[in-house]
């Protein structure tokens, strides 16, 4: 890479961390000001922050905030990188053209497509760091991406309720309360129906905990009510057929194993709807794996997967599409071009999303979201040949 690659790749590069910093700050900030009552009702339950100084206060109110916010931040960065790149191409580029400096290089015989290079390689290095945050670090603070600001300083997915969930196996699964960080459900029962959908056997059990090992659910002390003739595991009494009184263990009952594709990540799926993303490539493939894994929960995770990937090459071809509105051989009025642009990048870039986690009909999802990139595919092949240079 030569004095003039490194030069503008330099200034490409510190308008993308400018832009970051200028963008995050702003989005916490308005956060900030939306829920200062709440961080600071958090901040009341802290143990001993009735003994802490203003200034104490206000040291620890920002410790819960840079708390809660810097995994989001982290996420925030995979999700706008598109717009910043186009961002600070313009930033750039108009500075190029503000000091002359493109008209120098053109004089020196440098086209303009060269001129583009460096500022394509540098996006495709940042778009590398992207991949690698969304795969390598992501997955490992997905539970801290759940949080809302009342949880604030705490480290581990909170307990929930789990609702009369299918698991796709003729089950039907119901808990008080599932602890994610221990993988335990607390008052859990298991409806087992048959192909009619009327229930088989039920199953209850006061605490459920998840084998790895054996992909199912162990029931302790498990109490059946049992419709029809069932088998059930040795140690455990059976009512007669037809009973619809519980049949209870006995102290020295096996515990029940209820295997199921309904495993703890599963449920924190179904409970919190942005989880799917913070999930790597090789997670979704194993939950992608399971057998009758629920059809609707299964396509969803299929458009988040290569919608990955589409929206990374969408990003990209929405970049060259914008390039020639500020590579021009001629210097020319940026606000104006900054006007003209504006549309086409925001379109482009709002295309490669929508199509990306859209339903649409009569495609399989693995095919659906690659829409965008077919379409953008053609225009930004003609932006970038048509550039006068």
């Amino acid at each position: 890479m030569n004095t003039l690659d490194r030069y503008i790749a330099r200034q490409f590069f510190v308008n993308i961390v400018s832009l970051l910093v200028l963008i995050c700050s702003f989005v916490v900030t308005i956060d900030v000001a939306l829920n200062l009552n709440r961080y600071s009702s958090v901040l009341n339950k802290t143990p001993g922050a009735d003994a802490l100084s203003l200034i104490g206060r206000f040291v620890r109110m920002g410790e819960l905030i840079g708390d809660l916010w810097w995994p989001r931040l982290i996420q925030l960065f995979v999700f706008l990188l598109g717009m910043i790149l186009v961002g600070a191409m313009g930033f750039t580029v108009t500075q190029l053209v503000r000091h002359r400096e493109l008209v120098a290089m053109m004089a020196g015989g440098v086209s303009l497509r060269r001129v583009a290079r460096p500022i394509l390689v540098v996006a495709g290095l940042m778009t590398v760091v992207q991949a690698l945050n969304q795969e390598l670090v992501i997955p490992r603070i997905a539970p801290l991406l759940t949080r809302d600001h009342g949880d604030a300083g705490k480290r581990n997915l909170k307990d929930f309720e789990v609702p009369l969930t299918d698991d796709g196996q003729g089950r039907v699964f119901y808990a008080k309360k599932f602890d994610p960080t221990r993988e335990t459900l607390v008052e859990a029962t298991v409806f087992e129906r048959d192909a009619s959908t009327l229930t088989r056997r039920t199953l209850s059990a006061p605490l459920a905990r998840w084998d790895a090992t054996q992909a199912g659910w162990i029931l302790e002390n498990a109490t059946i009510f049992d419709n029809e003739e069932a088998s059930v595991p040795d140690g455990v009494r059976r009512s007669p057929p037809g009973a619809a009184q519980p049949v209870e263990s006995s102290p020295q009952a096996s515990p029940v194993l209820v295997k199921t594709s309904l495993d703890p990540k599963a449920l924190t799926l179904r409970r919190y709807a942005n989880f799917s993303h913070s999930l790597s490539w090789r997670e979704l493939s194993s939950i992608l794996s399971t057998p009758n894994l629920e059809e609707r929960l299964h396509d969803k995770l299929v458009r988040v997967k290569y919608g990955r990937v589409s929206t990374i090459i969408a990003n990209f071809l929405t970049l060259l599409i914008v390039l020639p509105f500020f590579l021009m051989r001629e210097p020319k009025n940026m606000v104006v071009q900054s006007l003209k642009c504006a549309p086409v990048g925001i379109v482009s870039l709002l295309l490669s999303v929508l199509l990306a986690s859209a339903t649409i009909p009569g495609l399989p999802p693995a095919l659906g979201v690659f829409i965008p990139v077919i379409l953008l595919t053609p225009i930004a092949v003609a932006s970038i040949t048509s550039m006068r240079t």
